[in-house]
């Protein structure tokens, strides 16, 4: 009897799975029952154990492209004599001890400070230098503080020294320094130090374009970075309109001021006193939230003032037209 050819009952193609593809086949040195794998694991050992890549892992292990590094011995003794907060000191062996670096060790043993020692190749490697003297101090990252907290402790202190008369309510009116387009440190610095200076509650920096809070900049502040709380916001323009609608006023300083600096009227308010950099000033934004323009009497001689100057003048200003609204109320 014959039998009929055809498909197999009730099979629905459950074969069909087995005609797909697997996929590319792996490379070579990627299948581990090949020589190709084999050499490629050799080559990464006789990589591995290259001394020159060892030192460079083992520096990249206590750096990143973020860490903040003191260089050299007479910028890590100032960091150290002003309190700058470090977390590591790394000295090179057999490193020849003179005065400075015997400070050096002692301050940092004093603040608890952790000393490590490398070879030359990792000391440059740490550095990213090769003139580092033998010494490398490791910042720890500054802590900002939130626009928010800035704004509420200044309420704060002003809304307690209402209770202390009419003296302490005036020289306690909230007053901000505000920083647009200053990316030198060492100038950041200098301001922070004129704030603290001057009794500001805080600086505010916006996150582009700008500088921050590096150790040259709290070198330069002298140790007023420890107690002035500095701020970065994402756009400075909306920044300066939130204060405003907690009742601030914004001053910009300019060249083309329509008022000299300490005279605009809104020095004994909540004040926002807002700098430029040295070559191009305010930006355009920032210059039309502002709701006054102030200028700097100086000599045609010279085109402007940094920010640091500035900073100080205008800060001066805004002192001595508090205090002579403070006179002028007792009489």
């Amino acid at each position: 009897m014959a039998i009929k050819k055809g498909p197999t009952k009730g099979s629905g193609g459950k074969h069909r799975n087995k005609l797909r593809g697997h996929g590319p086949t792996p490379k070579a040195e990627d299948r581990v029952y090949h020589k190709a794998y084999k050499a490629k694991q050799a080559a990464n050992r006789r990589r591995m154990a290259d001394p020159r890549l060892a030192a460079k892992r083992r520096a990249a292990k206590f750096t990143s492209d973020s860490d903040d590094m003191v260089i050299g011995r007479n910028a890590v003794l100032e960091a150290l004599r002003v309190n700058v907060p470090a977390k590591e000191l790394y000295l090179a062996a057999r490193i020849e001890h003179d005065d400075r670096t015997r400070e050096i060790v002692r301050l940092a043993t004093a603040n608890g400070l952790h000393l490590l020692e490398a070879d030359r190749l990792e000391m440059d490697r740490i550095a990213r230098s090769s003139n580092h003297q033998g010494v490398v101090l490791k910042v720890q990252p500054y802590q900002y503080s939130s626009l928010l907290e800035l704004a509420d402790r200044a309420d704060k202190k002003a809304k307690a020294m209402e209770a202390a008369g009419p003296e302490a309510k005036v020289k306690a009116r909230p007053l901000f320094i505000a920083l647009d387009g200053v990316t030198d440190p060492q100038n950041l610095g200098a301001v922070i130090r004129s704030a603290a200076a001057f009794g500001a509650n805080g600086v505010i920096l916006p996150e582009r374009r700008s500088a921050s809070v590096t150790a040259a900049a709290w070198k330069v502040s002298a140790g007023a970075a420890a107690h002035m709380p500095v701020a970065r916001v994402v756009n400075l323009t909306k920044a300066i309109e939130s204060l405003k609608e907690r009742g601030y006023y914004a001053v910009g300083l300019d060249g083309g001021g329509d008022a000299l600096v300490g005279e605009t009227g809104f020095e004994t308010d909540p004040l926002i006193v807002v700098l430029g950099s040295e070559g191009k000033g305010l930006s355009r934004l920032v210059r039309e939230t502002c709701d006054s323009i102030a200028g700097i009497p100086i000599s045609s001689m010279v085109e402007s003032l940094n920010a640091s100057v500035a900073a100080g003048i205008s800060l001066y200003a805004v002192a001595r037209a508090r205090r002579e609204a403070v006179a002028a109320a007792k009489q």
